[in-house]
């Protein structure tokens, strides 16, 4: 699905146009943005939500400690 979004200031002019435009095209649906505000951020402007200061940690696995053994296969 393919969303085309029209933001709310010019719904007016552009919603009719681009819904007759797509409305052939099952894929593509033409909506309206009617967001008030930024969804991060918060009042303050950027402060962290949610309780606490954010650790940033590498979330990927150790190396397994070792060697690994050869995989050149001889040649026939």
């Amino acid at each position: 699905m393919i969303y085309c979004v029209v933001p709310q200031e010019l719904a007016g002019e552009l919603y009719d146009k681009l819904a007759k435009y797509y409305e052939q095209d099952l894929n593509v649906e033409v909506i309206v943005d009617r967001r008030k505000g930024e969804r991060r951020g918060g009042a303050s402007g950027g402060s962290v939500s949610g309780g606490g200061a954010r650790q940033v940690r590498d979330r990927r696995r150790a190396r397994v400690p070792g060697e690994l053994p050869s995989t050149n296969a001889p040649a026939a």
